[in-house]
């Protein structure tokens, strides 16, 4: 009889361990979340083709977890059961999300079919079954209009941008979330124009504090307060070459 392969050493130290437990708590994630979580950092810090340049968990726990899990403190995101994910690149918001919500429905989408692949390795890792990994963009996915509750963002494009991306798929009254950094007037005024063409309103700004020493963390969201006119979403790429809500858009639609 042979004997059993040792198991392999986890990359994810004490401290990134000891951090993950404080998350499960400040957010009284359920039982099965920290071992998720957990998953989640090894698979950052082990598969060679994670998309992200913060990989090691000491960092990675902040960055991607914390950061994401932050979310939960605002109402709209605890009561959604349909969320799109806007270019989840590697998984963050949407994976920490869907672990922290286990009665939700998670769609992380993302047009990068290698980003994609480690998305789906990291998803059945963390064992996550209500999270479905969509290769695709926003501006061509008609199975996804006027579909979530929820749509988020992290790290995507200016305000205008990600709401024009997000408009179409929300049901009206739902909500658009999206994660910044520090305010930034001018791009904040032309979401706002942006948004009146769109059927969005923006709502409310919260500063949030993911993790000690992140600075000038903000979440946006804006509500959808109107049907979407049926010339979005527009061709993909438009919404980045003539945003919505820039001084030069009038007349170039």
């Amino acid at each position: 009889m042979s004997a059993l392969a040792p198991a392999t050493p986890s990359r994810v130290d004490a401290g990134a361990r000891s951090k993950v437990a404080e998350l499960v708590k400040r957010y009284s994630l359920p039982d099965r979340a920290e071992p998720a979580l957990l998953a989640l950092l090894e698979s950052l810090a082990t598969d060679p083709h994670a998309p992200t340049t913060v990989r090691e968990p000491a960092k990675a726990v902040d960055t991607h977890l914390a950061d994401s899990l932050v979310a939960l403190e605002l109402d709209q995101l605890s009561a959604a059961r349909s969320v799109a994910d806007l270019g989840s690149g590697a998984g963050f918001p949407g994976l920490p999300l869907a672990v922290a919500l286990p009665g939700a429905r998670f769609w992380l989408l993302e047009s990068n079919v290698r980003k994609c692949a480690f998305i789906e390795r990291a998803r059945s890792a963390a064992g996550l079954a209500n999270v479905e990994v969509v290769p695709v963009r926003a501006e061509v996915w008609p199975e996804g209009l006027a579909r979530f509750e929820l749509v988020t963002a992290r790290a995507v494009a200016r305000l205008a941008v990600v709401a024009e991306y997000a408009a179409p798929l929300l049901t009206l009254g739902g909500t658009l979330m999206v994660w910044r950094g520090r305010r930034d007037a001018d791009d904040e005024d032309a979401a706002n124009r942006a948004a009146a063409e769109l059927g969005l309103e923006s709502s409310s700004i919260h500063t949030v504090w993911p993790f000690p020493g992140a600075e000038s963390r903000h979440l946006h969201l804006m509500s959808k307060v109107r049907e979407t006119p049926d010339r979005f979403p527009r061709r993909p790429g438009v919404a980045l070459k003539r945003p919505l809500g820039a001084p030069s858009d009038r007349g170039r639609r």
